[in-house]
């Protein structure tokens, strides 16, 4: 089972390690395809109970409350993306020889000959909203297509289901391309690099060389963001095919082989004829939406620009990159970029009560994410805290000082941000409540609005994950929506 495709699976030990999102479907999957079948998972409660007892009516062996031992006579091990690699059942499988897979792995493997290209990306922030984008263009230029991977439909059901595909957009996280070796893009793209992760990566360095993984074997183009100089180095390090390109992408005016901005045009000097002189028109930064709310207080009377955040112009160009990596037409660009609505919870405008727009960035789960919300608005005043998953935050509290009115702080790792604060912006005001319940966010969105005047904006732009307090950062936006809701009725 090392690197050729399998086509046996008759009799196979395999070991899925983890229940949940892509345990589950993994173990069915192998079941299915005639293998021996373990699922071996750390917890043991209510709902783990459940999905065993789904899983054992269908023959297959589940154990709970032992997600390190290796089961006896392991040929493979399919992993959870989020189990760190220096678990004790990993290092017994390398011990033995063993293989371990992802699911992306296993979704790549089990791929029919005639299967669709992938297009993949990743990166610190902008995935999801970078990978959806490319999906719109791909499907306004008539092929058929989904946004795969660490988003929406799962790969395995997009590789085996009976729907046909012309080409794929595939969200990939560093654990899954951790766990994915023979991962073999046509073109992929590393949006940014910024520490996230490091406790399951354990270093920068090592969190970089997973995110570089995608680049490995790629066929036409590997894309970069000329403004983060650590992509174009994963890029220059990887091992790709020969004739695959570097393509940049910049919010500046680009280069021969880049994709940019020219007077709020974006232009395509990479997938052109002659790309030393000529150029190609894609779309304006106008057909990007949706444009930030009230990003500037504008003079009585004036019309306010229509604003588009930069890094949802860099997302932008890099799916297009993507996309005409793949040959897709100009004109299906503009159109693709026209049609895309961005999910919930990533920069949305939930209300505007008595001159204080309200936005819910629950999305931004780290520093990255938090900067270039942030950056959207002048004047803030900010809910943040939640779980740090390693990270400091001086140099975003450094960079963001001057736009912030005031804090409102909640979550497990609260005191950190406070600390960067005192440290950085000393004279912002800041309210730290010593809750992590679910309804410290009602508490923290009154006292934001107690904080606010008319032209400010109130941002929940955490910076932090949400599982200290909710389910993910999705109830955790909905919470925040909820309660600018309810402020609002009694306003």
């Amino acid at each position: 089972m090392g690197s050729g495709k399998v086509t046996d699976w008759q009799g196979k030990h395999v070991t899925v390690a983890g229940l949940g999102v892509s345990g589950v479907p993994a173990a069915k999957v192998l079941h299915g395809l005639g293998a021996k079948v373990t699922v071996v998972n750390d917890g043991d409660d209510e709902r783990a109970r459940a999905q065993a007892a789904e899983l054992e009516a269908l023959g297959i062996t589940v154990r709970l409350g032992d997600g390190d031992t290796l089961p006896q006579g392991t040929e493979l091990i399919v992993t959870a993306p989020g189990w760190k690699p220096d678990k004790p059942l990993f290092a017994a499988a390398r011990q033995a020889g063993v293989p371990v897979w992802g699911d992306v792995e296993l979704a790549w493997r089990l791929r029919g000959p005639d299967a669709a290209p992938w297009l993949a990306v990743t990166g610190t922030n902008g995935k999801t909203t970078t990978v959806q984008m490319l999906a719109s263009i791909l499907g306004a230029a008539g092929l058929r297509t989904a946004a795969v991977g660490n988003i929406g439909v799962s790969l395995l059901d997009a590789v085996l289901g009976d729907e046909e595909y012309d080409v794929l957009a595939v969200e990939l996280s560093s654990y899954q391309l951790h766990w994915a070796p023979s991962l073999r893009a046509h073109s992929a793209a590393v949006l940014n690099l910024a520490p996230d992760h490091l406790d399951w990566h354990g270093s920068m360095e090592a969190y970089a060389a997973d995110k570089g993984r995608i680049y490995e074997g790629n066929r036409i183009a590997c894309v970069y963001n000329v403004a983060d100089k650590l992509t174009e180095d994963l890029v220059r390090e990887a091992d790709v095919e020969e004739g695959c390109r570097a393509i940049g992408f910049t919010l500046g005016t680009p280069g021969p082989s880049q994709l940019g901005v020219v007077d709020g045009i974006l232009v395509d000097r990479a997938f052109v004829e002659n790309r030393q002189k000529n150029a190609q028109e894609l779309a304006e930064v106008s057909d990007i939406g949706p444009p930030v709310a009230h990003h500037r207080p504008s003079k009585e009377g004036a019309s306010r620009p229509h604003f588009v955040a930069p890094h949802n112009i860099a997302n932008a160009l890099a799916a297009a990159a993507l996309a005409r990596a793949f040959g897709v037409p100009p004109q299906a660009v503009r159109d693709g970029l026209r049609a895309f609505t961005p999910d919930a919870h990533r920069i949305a405008k939930v209300a505007e009560l008595e001159g204080v727009t309200y936005v819910d960035d629950s999305k931004a789960t780290n520093t990255h994410a938090a900067e270039a919300s942030l950056a959207s608005y002048e004047s803030i005043v900010w809910i943040a805290g939640g779980l740090a998953k390693g990270a400091t935050f001086d140099e975003l509290v450094a960079k963001s000082a001057k736009r912030l009115r005031a804090a409102v702080l909640i979550g497990a790792d609260r005191a950190l941000i406070r600390e960067a604060l005192a440290r950085h912006a000393p004279e912002v005001p800041v309210v730290d409540l010593d809750r992590t319940d679910t309804g410290a966010m009602l508490q923290a969105v009154t006292e934001a609005k107690r904080l606010a005047v008319a032209g400010d904006t109130v941002l929940l732009a955490p910076a932090c994950a949400s599982m200290d307090m909710f389910t993910n950062y999705n109830q955790r936006g909905d919470a925040f929506a909820e309660a600018v809701r309810e402020l609002g009725a009694g306003a």
